[in-house]
C-alpha cells in the first residue's frame, strides 16, 4: 500500500483504519459519507400505528437492529402487544442471520429468509410466494434497498417503507471533494462501511447528471472497497463493476484485504 492514497467514507473506527493504513506505507483521507442518525420518537410511533391500521400481507425485516428499535418504540409508545400480533398475522421475511435471531425473541420464524444478509438473497427466497394485490411493508435501515422495492413493485404489490431513524444527509461539500479526487484519479481507493455511505455518495453524484466518469475511474484506476456483502450489493447495484470485500466483515480485515489486493 507504499504511496496509496485511501479515502475512507466511515464515521467511526477511524483512528483504527487509519493506523493500519499507515503501518503498510499508505495515506488515509477522511471522507465521512455516513451523514447522521437521529431517533425519530413519537413520529414513528404514529407510523407503527399506520402499519398496525394496515394489517399489512407481508412485513420483511432487513436489519437486526430496526427491529429491535421497532420493539423498543412498540413498547415505549404503549402499543407492544398490537405490534406483536400485527407481526405474527402477516407473512414474515428477514434479511440476514442477525434478523433471523432477533425475531426470535417473539417467537416468529421467518417464512423466507436470507442467511447471507443480502438483498439479492432475500428476493431469491421470495419467488414463488404471490404479492399480486398484496400490502408490503419493508422495514429499511437507512439503504433504500431500490431493488427489493423493485421487486415487489413488479409484482403487484402495495410498498411501504419503514425507517426506524431519520437519516440527514452528509455535508455536500465533502461529497463533492471525494467526487473530484475520484474522477481526477487523486485516491487509489475508497472504502465503504455501510450502504448508506453508498446511498447517499452516487444519489449525490446522480444529480450531478454525471455518473460516467465516476464509474469509469472505479472501473479503471480507483478500487471501489466494501467492508462486507450488504455494502458490496448497494455498489455493483449503482453501477461499480469492480469491488473487493473481506471474506470477514471487519474494517480492519477490509484494509488488509485492500493491501492484498495493491501487492498482486
Amino acid at each position: 500500500m507504499h504511496g496509496k492514497r485511501i479515502a475512507l467514507c466511515a464515521s467511526r473506527k477511524l483512528d483504527e483504519m487509519t493506523t493500519l493504513i499507515e503501518k503498510q506505507g499508505g495515506t488515509a483521507i477522511i471522507r465521512p459519507a455516513q451523514g447522521t442518525v437521529f431517533s425519530k420518537g413519537s413520529e414513528l410511533g404514529e407510523e407503527m400505528r399506520t402499519v398496525i391500521a394496515m394489517r399489512p400481507d407481508w412485513i420483511v425485516f432487513t436489519t437486526g437492529i430496526g427491529f429491535e428499535a421497532l420493539l423498543e418504540a412498540a413498547d415505549r409508545e404503549g402499543m407492544a402487544a398490537q405490534w406483536h400480533r400485527t407481526i405474527k398475522e402477516a407473512n414474515v421475511a428477514a434479511r440476514g442471520y442477525k434478523t433471523v435471531t432477533a425475531l426470535k425473541q417473539i417467537g416468529v420464524t421467518p417464512v423466507a429468509a436470507s442467511e447471507d444478509g443480502t438483498t439479492k438473497g432475500l428476493i431469491a427466497a421470495l419467488y414463488g410466494h404471490d404479492f399480486a394485490e398484496k400490502n408490503v411493508v419493508v422495514q429499511l435501515y437507512g439503504d433504500t434497498a431500490p431493488a427489493l422495492k423493485q421487486f415487489f413493485l413488479a409484482r403487484g404489490a402495495s410498498y411501504t417503507q419503514l425507517f426506524p431513524y431519520r437519516h440527514v444527509a452528509p455535508d455536500r461539500e465533502t461529497l463533492e471533494t471525494l467526487y473530484r479526487e475520484i474522477i481526477g484519479r487523486e485516491v487509489d481507493a475508497v472504502c465503504f462501511t455501510s450502504a448508506m455511505q453508498v446511498r447517499f455518495f452516487f444519489s449525490f453524484a446522480r444529480e450531478k447528471q454525471d455518473i460516467t466518469p465516476l464509474l469509469e475511474a472505479f472501473r479503471t484506476d480507483v478500487v471501489a472497497c466494501a467492508v462486507g456483502k450488504v455494502t458490496q450489493e448497494a455498489l455493483e447495484e449503482e453501477g461499480v463493476s469492480r469491488v473487493i470485500a473481506p471474506e470477514h466483515e471487519r474494517m480492519g480485515a477490509m484494509i488488509v484485504t485492500l493491501a492484498r489486493y495493491f501487492q498482486q
